[in-house]
């Protein structure tokens, strides 16, 4: 055992041939430079496999830099295995390590160009310097000219750009109304190698009863973590208030306050609308109300979602606009006072998606808060009152870009179609501008006075 971790430690440095101990040694150097360039501790550099990890984040590559990182440890790994088993004249175990090792190495190659083409983009240098990124006997070079010639210098700084975008968004916060949701979401973080993975931060907003809201953003921007933080079932470091009750310190009182309806349906295909609705009744309704009572409420609710007619079919000959129905009917039989909804109107043709936010409409109308994700929101726009619009920093935490109604945001943003602010908001490489942090800091400053 001592003479494997030995051999771990003598391969990381590559110590079995002089040369290599020198290119090593370059490329902490390099490291080094890019480091104290971007704002990180240059210390970083000195630590195997972390190093490369720190630098996507100076690359603004972080989700690439974990396969960076663990490719390189994956290497070391292999390479002393291979060594260790030659050496021990274990050669048929030797030979079915050779292109496992050779198939981490092809994905490093891939993973460290992924990385340094954002290095590419926060210097503003041509793709070309790619080329030189192929190999590890030659990427040295542009880490050194990066790191250490002055002409070149990056966009922001890893750590300034996100303390000045947290200085400007976390000023103020919503006041908690009486009736409605109050959200005061300070931030909601994961823990992730090495570094603690920021989700969302600094989202504060206040929606009326009564109001149909739209959450849009782009890919990874927090929809759906947002939701979840909202409603309690990822709890985030905030306050979240719903007619002025706290959803976090009571959330066993308010769990059917809060009705939560996820992108895919959770029904049994075998059994009949009906049978479903009141095995729900069950489940949601206190057993203090009379069976009569609990039936007519079922019986109403299909109603509401045009289920009536087909209340003995069984789930699995529904329809897709009609099984999206029965998903918002299981939900709304506890009588909650929020619906959020995660692309209801996800597989559905325009006129379906039409047909249930005219119901999703009427649901507000009667008093309650609707939130839904749609990544088609152009078609029913005229039915909602207020947007949330979530985007990527530069950072890749999701922000709050925009709340507030659909007149304003088209102000706001300059656009007619709520499709075009999203192609403002989304990064460049998701086929968007890359406007985000512009519109986060327009935001912040609006919001703060």
């Amino acid at each position: 055992m001592v003479n494997f971790l030995q051999l771990i430690i003598a391969v990381y440095f590559n110590a079995l041939e002089p040369p290599y101990i020198a290119l090593r040694i370059l490329y902490m150097l390099g490291a080094w430079g890019l480091l104290k360039k971007s704002g990180l501790k240059p210390a970083w550099a000195l630590v195997p496999w972390a190093c490369e990890y720190q630098l996507s984040r100076c690359a603004n590559r972080e989700p690439e830099g974990r396969v960076y990182s663990l490719t390189g440890v994956a290497i070391s790994f292999l390479t002393a295995a291979e060594v260790y088993l030659r050496q021990t004249r274990n050669i048929s175990l030797s030979v079915l390590v050779l292109p496992l090792l050779m198939s981490v190495a092809i994905m490093r190659t891939i993973y460290t160009l992924r990385v340094f083409s954002g290095f590419v983009e926060v210097y503003g240098v041509k793709k070309t310097w790619l080329i030189l990124c192929i190999f590890d006997s030659t990427v040295v070079i542009p880490m050194f000219v990066w790191g250490y010639d002055k002409r070149y210098q990056p966009e922001w700084e890893v750590e300034d750009l996100a303390a000045e975008m947290k200085r400007l968004a976390t000023e103020g916060s919503a006041d908690v109304m009486s009736e409605g949701l109050t959200v005061n979401l300070q931030e909601r973080s994961v823990r992730e190698f090495l570094h603690k993975n920021m989700l969302l931060r600094d989202i504060h907003l206040a929606i009326p009863k009564g109001h149909l809201v739209v959450l849009l953003g782009g890919s990874g921007a927090g929809k759906t973590t947002f939701l979840n933080a909202v409603n309690g079932y990822e709890k985030a470091k905030a306050e979240i208030m719903l007619n002025g009750h706290n959803v976090y310190t009571q959330y066993k009182d308010m769990l059917y306050e809060v009705g939560v309806v996820p992108q895919s349906e959770i029904m049994r295909n075998k059994d009949t609308v009906i049978g479903t609705m009141r095995d729900v009744a069950k489940l949601r309704l206190s057993i203090d109300i009379p069976l009569h009572e609990r039936l007519k409420r079922v019986d109403d609710v299909l109603e509401i979602f045009g289920l009536t007619p087909v209340k003995e079919y069984k789930v699995e000959k529904l329809s897709g606009g009609q099984k999206k129905r029965l998903s918002i009917a299981m939900e709304l039989i506890s009588n909650p006072s929020i619906f959020m909804l995660d692309e209801p109107d996800s597989g559905l043709d325009g006129v379906m998606a039409r047909e249930l936010f005219v119901r999703l409409r009427k649901i507000a109308d009667s008093g309650k808060i609707v939130i839904a994700i749609t990544h088609n929101p152009d078609r029913i726009i005229d039915l909602v009152d207020d947007v949330i619009v979530l985007a990527k920093d530069s950072t890749r935490t999701g922000r709050l870009a925009f709340y507030g109604s659909i007149a304003d945001a088209r102000k706001f943003f300059k656009c007619e179609r709520m499709e075009e602010i999203l192609k403002l908001i989304n990064q460049k490489d998701e086929g968007g501008e890359g406007l985000a942090d512009d519109f986060v800091l327009k935001y912040a400053e609006v919001a703060n006075g």
